[in-house]
């Protein structure tokens, strides 16, 4: 639904920056494939996909947070290659090669398509797919794992709400203007997947409790690991973060399927 300051909160919480993609996997010594996917509503949204080092593990579609763009995640995106993952990053409308203006529903619509995309290449099994969201990146996989549940959900240094958040970042902003986007702490409840939540405990921007309020929330079974230190954009730097993620995976997802030779 519309609110009076949509407009002025779109400004302050989609911040795509520089649109030119600076970095790519392949600087990192990673394969990867440029996409461009279609959504409903007619936009072109530009998408990485890179293959797991070895058998995977799982498939992991990723939603980055609110600034800049693909390019900027291909450390990350090296790092859950490496220890098994097949990785699906996407940008939003209006960040990086991707067309249109970003707001709420488009972000719901853009994460659809790369679903789709995600699930339309013939070794990915559905019933090992991993939705991952960062920071406003959590907003929109809470939205999709509701309609779409994954076999795993993951968060990191992600708010309950946009409202909360907004208020937090910007203390300016009178609570009442903010429209209730992205209203995680209620769609979490509803969830029907094995969650972890990271955090670090001097996040500078969304803080630690955000985290925690997210898990007290969620129903079982649910892991919360809170990063002594960690700030809001330095989790994947803590030594080990990459192997946590993937011995939970190892722990929740299902057996893989024996294919016959």
């Amino acid at each position: 639904m519309w609110h009076p300051a949509t407009p002025i909160l779109n400004a302050l919480s989609y911040q795509p920056g520089d649109r030119r993609i600076l970095s790519n996997p392949e600087m990192y010594g990673i394969g990867y494939e440029d996409l461009s996917l279609r959504t409903r509503d007619g936009e072109t949204i530009n998408a990485w996909f890179v293959r797991a080092a070895g058998e995977p593990l799982g498939h992991i579609l990723f939603a980055h947070g609110n600034g800049g763009n693909i390019g900027d995640r291909s450390p990350m995106l090296g790092m859950l290659a490496a220890v098994g993952f097949d990785v699906m990053v996407f940008d939003y409308r209006g960040y990086g090669r991707s067309t249109g203006r970003t707001h709420e529903r488009g972000t719901y619509l853009d994460v659809r398509a790369a679903r789709e995309a995600l699930l339309a290449r013939p070794s990915v099994d559905a019933n090992r797919l991993v939705y991952l969201g960062k920071s406003l990146g959590g907003g929109v996989m809470l939205e999709l794992a509701n309609a779409f549940p994954p076999a795993a959900l993951l968060l990191m240094s992600t708010f309950t709400g946009m409202r909360n958040a907004a208020t937090t970042v910007y203390p300016f902003l009178p609570k009442v203007f903010v429209p209730n986007a992205y209203p995680s702490l209620q769609r979490i409840r509803t969830l029907s997947c094995p969650l972890m939540i990271m955090h670090g405990d001097a996040d500078e921007l969304l803080p630690v409790q955000m985290g925690r309020d997210l898990y007290a929330a969620a129903p079982e079974p649910k892991q919360l690991v809170i990063y002594p230190g960690a700030q809001h954009n330095n989790l994947i730097g803590f030594p080990g973060w990459a192997e946590t993620v993937a011995t939970w995976a190892a722990g929740v997802l299902p057996p893989k399927r024996l294919t016959s030779g």
